[in-house]
């Protein structure tokens, strides 16, 4: 179970949670994101290993402002959170990893993902919101059993301490990933690494144990 930790924004807060290890950092280049990195970009990435991978967040954002980013600070992911579309995903894969985000609610619709198939190399599964994300609140996991690709898929929308065990008992297949972000927060951007910590513990006994078993 990979783990990606988003919404990151002060440098000293970036390089506590670079410590924990995670498998994804994300950082938030949508300007109504109360998470939007600004300033100081430079100073919040290079010092990340390398092994962990940073992953630019966009919004229908436009291909020349992705690609100047992805240039600029050497991402290694990005993730799509709004309407673009399969080309334009696809546009971006011989750069970087492409997540492609989707809003879930009980009657979305999990053929739209078709035509994404070859297209990314990942899908992230948020709540449902008019605002791309960030509602802190999970959707209703039982629809993932509707989800029927081979492609793999992070869950995000809400994943708390409270309810992190039942995320890595759900048994789905092709569930990669957590996205852990305001759940985890003491202010939002700013992580709380006790938490996080936990919340790592938390997943890696369960790898560990799924492993053994």
């Amino acid at each position: 179970m990979k783990i990606k930790v988003c919404g990151l924004t002060v440098p000293e807060n970036i390089q506590a949670v670079a410590a924990l290890n995670p498998d994804f950092m994300g950082f938030i280049f949508y300007e109504n994101s109360p998470r939007y990195v600004t300033g100081l970009r430079e100073e919040m990435l290079k010092n990340i290993p390398v092994p962990i991978q940073k992953t630019a967040v966009f919004v229908n954002e436009s291909a020349e402002e992705i690609n100047a980013l992805i240039d600029k600070y050497h991402f290694d992911a990005i993730q799509l959170h709004g309407d673009e579309d399969p080309g334009f995903a696809h546009s971006f894969r011989n750069k970087v990893k492409v997540i492609k985000a989707f809003g879930m609610d009980n009657t979305f619709n999990f053929e739209r993902l078709n035509d994404y198939v070859n297209k990314v190399d990942y899908f992230l599964f948020d709540t449902k919101t008019e605002k791309h994300g960030g509602s802190g609140k999970p959707f209703n996991w039982s629809v993932l059993n509707n989800y029927k690709l081979d492609i793999p898929f992070f869950l995000s929308g809400g994943v708390s301490p409270e309810n992190l065990e039942q995320v890595l008992n759900l048994n789905h297949p092709q569930l990669y990933g957590v996205d852990l972000n305001s759940k985890f927060e003491d202010t939002p951007g700013i992580k709380n690494i006790a938490h996080l910590k936990k919340a790592f513990e938390t997943v890696k006994k369960a790898y560990t144990n799924e492993i053994r078993g």
